[in-house]
């Protein structure tokens, strides 16, 4: 039998939407679907300004992106909300070829709000756990600081999440780091170097939002002040060669999110753009992701599907970049060789339905 005989032949899109994908950058408050958004509006009581949340989500910068993303949060109120969030977002990613993912929850509203740290994590495991016996997709939980708060409660936070694991909380198994989110422009990133500090005596993994709207100085304090082993966006970091020969050199991941840095940021005016290339070439370990899938109206597939196509990529080169991710995350060596494994065989699969519809 030739290669590619008796396969279904199938075109570059829908091969890179079921090409096995891991997402390391994704904020699980931006995969609420429009629809929950208003149920549970409606549930807990919150205005929303439009029953049609999608008009809502049109963004001049990140931080009027940050105040659609904020009301979107209100709508969580309880730990079942929670628990229903996690899981409709994993269906939603599985659906397009997501087979790993670890999300990010901001809970600093919630926590001032007087809600329960406690609750929101086990309603966050809840719902991934549901959705992994579904979907066979694990998930795992990065506990992110919003910077709008300052450092002090970001430390309290740490604090908090440490004394939960050690006490063995419900669900806390499944938060594997800390991050660092919301506004970057006007905080100084070494303001939460005390509670990145704690995160990492404590065992956990650290990764922080820099460089999105911020120089390359940002990307570097990023590692050198907080101790993070990966950084989410980082997309200033070209303007830096020095930087970027360095983290190339040490293979710091940047998690990428091209439509998300022209949707919601405008840091470029249209993906053709976008750095992202440019990061490859020079050899810097950069991944891609969705960021805020359902407030962007994208999926993986179609963030992989959008870079060939933006950027000129080959398939093997989208392939390299699914096996990059692998890399990036913070799997154990066997589970990151039996997943890198996952992707090569798929892949080898799908390569030969392409040439098929050749």
């Amino acid at each position: 039998m030739s290669r590619g005989e008796g396969e279904q032949a199938v075109d570059v899109a829908t091969a890179l939407d079921r090409l096995p994908k891991v997402e390391l950058h994704c904020h699980v408050e931006g995969t609420m679907r429009p629809q929950t958004v208003v149920e549970l509006a409606d549930k807990n009581g919150v205005a929303l300004p439009s029953r049609d949340p999608t008009v809502l989500y049109r963004y001049s910068s990140l931080d009027t992106f940050l105040e659609v993303f904020w009301l979107v949060q209100s709508t969580l109120a309880d730990r079942g909300d929670w628990a229903r969030l996690a899981y409709e977002g994993i269906v939603d990613g599985a659906a397009h070829g997501l087979v790993y993912r670890e999300t990010a929850f901001t809970p600093a509203r919630h926590l001032a709000g007087g809600q329960n740290l406690a609750d929101i994590v086990a309603g966050l495991a809840e719902g991934l756990e549901a959705a992994e016996r579904e979907t066979r997709v694990p998930a795992v939980l990065i506990a992110s600081i919003d910077r709008a708060f300052g450092g002090g409660a970001g430390l309290e936070m740490v604090e908090r999440l440490v004394e939960l694991r050690r006490a063995g909380a419900a669900g806390t198994d499944r938060v594997v780091g800390v991050g660092l989110d919301s506004t970057e422009l006007g905080v100084d990133p070494t303001d939460f170097a005390a509670a990145f500090a704690l995160a990492g005596r404590a065992g956990l993994r650290r990764t922080s939002h820099q460089g999105e709207e911020t120089p390359p100085a940002f990307i570097a304090l990023g590692v050198d002040a907080l101790g993070s082993e990966r950084i989410d966006h980082g997309i200033s970091i070209v303007d830096d060669p020095d930087l970027t020969r360095r983290f190339a050199r040490e293979q710091v991941p940047l998690t990428v999110c091209p439509n998300s840095n022209v949707l919601i940021a405008n840091a470029v005016p249209r993906l053709e753009d976008h750095p992202f290339p440019r990061m490859r070439a020079a050899g810097l370990l950069a991944t891609l992701n969705t960021d805020d899938p359902a407030l962007t109206d994208l999926d993986l597939g179609y963030e992989y599907a959008s870079a060939l196509s933006a950027f000129g990529l080959s398939w093997d080169e989208m392939v390299a970049i699914a096996l990059d991710g692998v890399e990036a995350a913070w799997l154990d060596d066997d589970a990151r060789r039996a997943m890198g494994a996952r992707v090569r065989s798929a892949a080898d699969d799908l390569s030969a339905q392409l040439e098929g519809a050749r």
